[in-house]
């Protein structure tokens, strides 16, 4: 199995090449705009590998792309690794909706994972979230996520998708990124962004009398990056083109 990064040089990209290397993974190219040429296991904190950062992504080469980038550049990625028959793993959050249907659209030509997180322990979680929503039909919902400054989409591509879980077990209702004034039958998803938070979401469940938390803290980015690399591993024996996420990996689906 040949694994290609793109965002190489990146947080993501750093440790998904270091978990790779760990489990005596092949990372056959490592691609990104900044830190072209160096090592790409010396830029992610561990030894020579011998494969250079590349900013030409035409040149991809391997069995798999996993992509941590931002949605302009992924969107490319993908549409070269579609074309050359790569699968692909995306991580990459923070879409339009124009951007995602055109991402939905390109990784289907592949066998492809997508997923706005890849931790297990959050893919339990939203599991959770799905049994409380089912149940608590009429019971007033809101998000709120935090995540570090320097994360550049708000709300985070998790929380929308808790949302989009509630809104398919339960009533459907309105997402809210803002609210000034009288709450009406919607989800609200507040992002609150400061210091080096790697990520924390609370769905609440509020009915009369009572509330319910359902609480995901990562202390880590590890678990980030071995889901990807679990996700890898797992699109590479699939040989149907088309969208899977992290409950078909974990055999949740």
């Amino acid at each position: 199995m040949r694994i290609a990064i793109a965002g190489a040089a990146g947080r993501m990209g750093r440790l998904v090449i270091k978990k790779a290397i760990e489990e005596s993974l092949q990372i056959s190219q490592a691609f990104d705009i900044v830190r072209v040429g160096e090592d790409a296991g010396e830029v992610a904190g561990i030894k020579k590998i011998g494969v250079p950062i590349s900013n030409k992504i035409e040149e991809l080469d391997s069995d798999i792309l996993i992509d941590f980038t931002n949605p302009e550049a992924a969107l490319k990625n993908a549409k070269v690794a579609a074309s050359k028959k790569v699968k692909i793993v995306m991580g990459t959050t923070g879409f339009n909706e124009l951007q995602r249907k055109e991402l939905y659209e390109t990784c289907s030509k592949v066998p492809s994972v997508v997923s706005p997180n890849f931790s297990v322990g959050v893919n339990v979680f939203f599991k959770i979230v799905e049994f409380a929503a089912k149940h608590l039909k009429d019971y007033d919902v809101e998000i709120v996520e935090i995540h570090h400054k320097h994360k550049r989409d708000s709300p985070s591509g998790t929380a929308i998708r808790l949302a989009e879980i509630i809104n398919q077990v339960s009533k459907k209702r309105e997402l809210k990124f803002f609210r000034l004034g009288q709450r009406g039958d919607e989800i609200g998803i507040f992002g609150v962004r400061g210091g080096d938070v790697v990520g924390e979401h609370t769905v609440f469940f509020f009915g009369s009398g009572e509330r319910i938390e359902i609480i995901h803290r990562a202390t880590s980015r590890d678990a980030f990056a071995e889901g990807a690399i679990r996700a890898a591993k797992w699109i590479f024996k699939v040989e149907k083109p088309g969208i899977y996420t992290m409950f078909d990996v974990l055999g949740f689906s």
